[in-house]
């Protein structure tokens, strides 16, 4: 399928720990529990999993994972490996029961559980797909040569726009569509929904990979244009290769056009509301009128062009390339949007460059897996509402409340402390903190899938129609009051997210499980764990992107212009550190373009340590299996970024996620004077940070 992954979503928590959302949906009330939470009675480390024969100061993610990963083993099926595949495989494995379980029942029509596994049994039905062929697919290629001129393609353009992630949290860009729509409350405006309009059009994950000269970036290259021909010959398209080489031709300009993902990632830089009534003028070449209506835009009066140099260059694009290129590049996209639902002969050649070549995973995960993620990316609420009500618990929903309250609690409490912050800011960063909205495990409303037709012969169909059924979720949201309660995740997701524009974070169920979170565990480990996460998306409302938006999702400063000049002073110093990161020969860290998810990272991980230090009450940790309750809580932090990565997946990260590789997450603590002491981290060490040179921010 389409490369989809923009960052690290599946290995790594993003702002996404990393976004997707139909009609108003009702209340609901509250699962109940089915499982009690048992006393606590378990360290919470991987002691087995350590190499003490590394200084922790030399080397911490050895010392804490160096055992682990001397044995691990990526799977065939996967591109990496570590805590977060282990979590996820807990979900998938609960997903699986449920999901078979309803295929193997007698569900009602009409009913989610029938629309579950009528979906499922339509993707599972290999031996149809086979006889079927491309015919479902047929119209829309149909559709595609019948364009006349350059009205119709935007038309068509404009048909094919569907609904694309949060910006803010963008792990998952759709760029097989030319553009891409976002639906929340504007940037300046936070009384109100709007549209914002977003760049697309690549079938690689990032520009990069068109417009790089590392040798790596050229193979690849070569590979897509190769991948590019041999998908049209297989559904019989004449010419392939002379197409090839146009669709290529044309993407590369494409990617000369895209913003890159500094600019993508820089709010100011993506606050421009645009009159619909001035597209034609700032972005001539595409036939706006047309556009838009076809989109579903036509009411509206002002649109966000969030890379505003990009949607002009592209519209300049479809009036300089001719149209039949346009008409072959869409072909390959919905032949590729697809594959993975049309006869083997065509998954398997999309896995070998999407999964293969662009992330060197050598074997295609079995087909009830790549179901189940089907399933839960088209029909997640209603898989998210069976699953909490099966496996997760009121008691975990609770404690891990608590936890959030907890370190809430701490966070005002070190704005205090800040020396270098006026009370001017430190009031407000304050007000900003009192009214973050929590959401742990699920959403309090599920979406509603009642309008939704799920065929079970139809998996082509399923997948159009759900995409449109978002679209329209998203668009009927236009013009509307924000609702700060909506859930950007699934519960079975394992991950969390801070969404600046609604000041709220969710933690979806999945992630609340061991080693993240574990209900018989003792606390230094849950801190240090589930704690940090928690820190790290608290914190996102006050790194480098989330320190521009005010307690209500407004866009606007509300820093001093000293204490802004020491933030941004301070965030220098952490993107120098990871610039001098090299995770592979010649290939650093991109420091500013992680700067994020770093800040966070040390920011999180700050206030889980005080937090645990609270909790404690003035006595001191026991010590259990000869570690004290420090370093229980920085090694339950090391080990939750344990992670094994084959090469090409690792490159693709650096060059196009906002994460640092776990390894170099792990190396956090090195700003944190709790672990020096934890530790007996000495000077000559190679992790040694003197006092001055440890970064802190918050």
């Amino acid at each position: 399928m389409p490369y989809l992954q923009r960052g690290a979503l599946a290995v790594a928590v993003a702002c996404a720990l990393t976004a997707c959302p139909q009609t108003p949906p009702p209340a609901a009330e509250a699962p109940p529990a089915q499982a009690a939470a048992p006393a606590k009675n378990t360290i919470g480390i991987d002691t087995a999993g350590m190499d003490t024969s590394i200084a922790a100061g030399d080397d911490f993610d050895a010392y804490a994972n160096g055992g682990w990963l001397k044995t691990a083993q990526i799977p065939d099926d996967r591109s990496s490996t570590g805590i977060f595949l282990k979590v996820f495989e807990k979900a998938e494995q609960r997903t699986k029961d449920l999901v078979q379980g309803l295929a193997a029942s007698k569900a009602a029509p009409g009913t989610d559980a029938r629309r579950i596994a009528d979906y499922y049994a339509a993707y599972m039905d290999e031996a149809g797909i086979e006889q079927r062929g491309i015919a479902a697919l047929q119209p829309t290629l149909d559709g595609i040569a019948a364009l006349k001129d350059k009205t119709d393609l935007s038309r068509a353009l404009g048909e094919t726009l569907r609904a694309d992630v949060d910006p803010l949290n963008a792990t998952n860009y759709h760029t097989e569509h030319l553009f891409g729509v976002f639906v929340s409350q504007g940037l300046s405006d936070p009384s109100r929904n709007m549209a914002y309009l977003l760049q697309g059009g690549l079938g690689m994950p990032d520009r990069d990979y068109y417009l790089s000269k590392d040798p790596a970036m050229v193979e690849i290259r070569g590979k897509y244009k190769t991948y590019i021909a041999d998908l049209l010959k297989q559904a019989n398209v004449a010419d392939a290769d002379k197409k090839a080489a146009a669709i290529y031709a044309l993407e590369e300009k494409i990617a000369r056009a895209h913003a890159p993902l500094t600019d993508t990632d820089d709010v100011h830089k993506a606050n421009n509301p645009w009159p619909v009534a001035e597209f034609a003028k700032k972005a001539p070449g595409l036939d706006w009128t047309a556009f838009l209506k076809a989109a579903g835009l036509e009411g509206q009066t002002t649109i966000n062009a969030w890379q505003p140099q990009a949607i002009s260059g592209l519209s300049a694009l479809t009036a300089s390339e001719s149209l039949d290129t346009w008409k072959d590049w869409m072909t390959f996209h919905a032949i590729n949007e697809n594959a993975g639902l049309l006869p083997k002969a065509f998954d398997d050649l999309s896995f070998g460059f999407y999964g293969t070549t662009l992330n060197g995973t050598p074997k295609q995960r079995e087909r009830m897996k790549r179901g189940l993620a089907r399933v839960n990316n088209d029909l997640g609420d209603a898989v998210g509402k069976l699953y909490v009500e099966k496996y997760f618990p009121a008691s975990s929903r609770t404690e891990v409340q608590q936890l959030v309250s907890n370190l809430l609690a701490v966070f005002p409490e070190r704005i205090d402390k800040l020396d270098w912050m006026s009370a001017e800011t430190k009031a407000k960063a304050k007000a900003k903190v009192a009214t973050i909205k929590v959401g742990v495990g699920y959403p309090d409303k599920w979406r509603d899938y009642s309008a939704l037709e799920i065929k079970a012969d139809d998996p082509i169909g399923n997948h159009q129609r759900a995409q449109l059924a978002e679209l329209k979720h998203q668009l009927a949201k236009l013009n509307t009051a924000p609702d700060k309660g909506e859930w950007w995740m699934t519960p079975q997701t394992v991950n969390a997210v801070n969404l600046p524009l609604q000041n709220a974070l969710n933690f979806p169920a999945a992630i609340l499980e061991a080693p993240f979170f574990d209900p018989n565990a003792d606390a230094a480990a849950n801190y240090g764990s589930i704690g940090a996460v928690i820190g790290h998306e608290i914190s996102h409302s006050f790194d480098n992107l989330g320190a521009e938006f005010d307690a209500d999702g407004k866009l606007q400063n509300w820093w001093t212009k000293a204490d802004a000049d020491h933030f941004k002073a301070s965030s220098k110093k952490l993107i120098e550190q990871y610039n001098a990161y090299e995770a592979l020969p010649g290939l650093h860290l991109n420091g500013e373009q992680e700067l994020g998810e770093n800040i966070a990272d040390l920011a999180g991980l700050a206030v889980a340590y005080d937090a645990y230090q609270k909790s404690l009450g003035g006595k001191p940790a026991p010590v259990i299996n000869g570690m004290t309750g420090d370093q229980r809580f920085f090694l339950a932090f090391a080990q939750s970024w344990r992670t094994k990565t084959r090469e090409a997946a690792l490159r693709a990260q650096i060059v196009g996620d906002v994460h640092a590789p776990g390894s170099f997450r792990v190396r956090t603590v090195r700003n944190i004077d709790g672990w020096y002491s934890a530790f007996d981290v000495k000077e000559g060490q190679k992790l040694y940070l003197k006092p001055d040179d440890r970064v802190r921010i918050w």
